[in-house]
C-alpha cells in the first residue's frame, strides 16, 4: 500500500481569497506563486470563464511542514457546526494562567483579522484551556 505524501485542507466558502488571506495572516502562510506564464493569479483568473473566476485560491506554509489549504467558492452558506476543524497550536507547553494568556493574545490579533471569538473553554483537570472562535466566514477553528 502506497503511503500518503501531502495532505491539502479544503475550505468550503462564498469568497476564497477573502477567507485565504485571513488564514496567511493567521498562520504566517503564503499565496503560492501563480501558474507558468502569469504575472500574477488575477492575470489566470482573467483566462477563466466569468463563473469560475475568484472561485479558488490556495495558501501554503512557507516552510513546506505545513498542508496546503485550498479554499473553494461553493453555492450554499454554512449551517450548522464543522464536522473538522482546524486547532491552532499557540499555547502547546504552557499551563494555566500563562496558557490562557498566550491564548487571548492570540484571540487578539485574529479579532483584529476579522475573526469572532466564541468561547473559552477552560482546563478541566483533564484537558487544557482552548479557545474556539470562528474565521471571517463563520468556520470555526480553536486556539489550542
Amino acid at each position: 500500500m502506497p503511503s500518503v505524501k501531502q495532505v491539502q485542507v479544503t475550505f468550503d466558502c462564498a469568497q476564497p481569497e477573502r477567507v485565504a488571506r485571513f488564514w496567511c495572516e493567521a498562520l504566517g502562510y503564503v499565496v503560492p506563486p501563480p501558474p507558468t506564464g502569469f504575472a500574477t493569479w488575477d492575470d489566470f483568473d482573467r483566462t477563466l470563464p466569468p463563473d469560475r473566476q475568484g472561485s479558488a485560491f490556495a495558501c501554503v506554509d512557507p516552510s513546506g511542514a505545513g498542508p496546503r489549504l485550498f479554499f473553494q467558492r461553493v453555492p450554499e452558506g454554512k449551517a450548522v457546526k464543522n464536522r473538522l476543524h482546524l486547532d491552532v497550536r499557540v499555547g502547546t507547553g504552557l499551563v494555566g494562567a500563562e496558557r490562557v494568556a498566550a491564548l487571548e493574545a492570540e484571540c487578539a490579533r485574529l479579532v483584529a483579522l476579522g475573526a469572532v471569538r466564541v468561547r473559552l473553554l477552560t482546563a478541566d483537570g483533564y484537558d487544557e484551556s482552548c479557545l474556539v472562535m470562528q474565521d471571517v466566514e463563520g468556520n470555526e477553528f480553536c486556539l489550542d
